[in-house]
């Protein structure tokens, strides 16, 4: 019997608390672990997926993407009701779709977006889903900084040291702060993340809203490539990956 393989991109959302990130790694609860335990018991055999990319420890998607193949198997009908009972409760997937053998999830993502939640109210409903701040930042300032984001594409300043990539480059495309009743959102876009990138960049930004650095010393920190010239990372309870694109082609269903 010819064997035919269908690959399959699954959307899901996850809180990060419980979890030492995104990717497997020895002695740690990770999202990618509890996700291929699932589908390897649903299956029955052994499943393994690829994500869009890694969140660290305590980050949370609101948007992760994932593929997996399957050999002479269909999903059936059931299958998100019955996958989501396996789940854990900080897991969810919510949809899957049928996509061409060799789309990626990772390397075809053409866009990707978070969000970082500040909070400046004690909100039991927000507990482990924010950052509780005491004193209000200057969002002009942070606004008009964020802007200068746009304008460079090597962010080795944000970017986790010994980190395995092969260049520091990426393309922002938006990056903006908006406040919304006793909340504050940083809302970034870019076609590519760095290894905590996006928590140095929001913890940059505040450091120019609180008045510790100025405007215009984003330029020389961007262009030092120095971590320790940026600011202290956000914590990472605030971090939501939000959105991840793709073209539309690589879709069979």
């Amino acid at each position: 019997m010819n064997e035919t393989t269908n690959r399959y991109f699954l959307e899901l959302s996850y809180h990060g608390g419980p979890f030492h990130g995104w990717q497997i790694q020895q002695n740690a609860f990770t999202v990618q672990e509890c996700l291929e335990k699932a589908l390897s018991t649903y299956f029955r055999e052994p499943i393994f997926i690829m994500g869009s990319g890694r969140t660290d420890t305590g980050v949370h998607a609101s948007m992760q993407v994932c593929h997996f193949d399957m050999k002479n198997q269909v999903l059936g009908d059931n299958f998100l009701k019955a996958i989501n009972a396996i789940l854990p409760k900080e897991i969810a997937i919510h949809s899957v779709r049928r996509v061409k053998p060799d789309a990626h999830a990772r390397f075809d993502a053409i866009k990707r977006s978070y969000f970082y939640r500040i909070t400046f109210t004690k909100n039991p409903f927000l507990e482990g889903l924010a950052w509780q701040l005491f004193h209000h930042p200057d969002v002009e300032k942070m606004n008009e900084a964020a802007q200068i984001l746009l304008q460079h594409e090597d962010f080795e300043c944000f970017s986790k040291v010994h980190t395995e990539v092969n260049h520091f480059r990426c393309k922002i495309y938006e990056a903006r702060w908006e406040q919304k009743d006793d909340q504050l959102l940083f809302h970034i876009t870019a076609n590519r993340f760095l290894r905590g990138m996006v928590r140095a960049i929001v913890g940059t930004l505040l450091e120019i809203g609180f008045g510790h650095k100025q405007v215009e010393d984003l330029d020389r920190i961007i262009l030092s490539k120095d971590r320790t010239q940026a600011g202290k990372a956000a914590s990472a309870k605030g971090l939501f990956l939000s959105q991840i694109e793709y073209p539309t082609d690589i879709y069979l269903d």
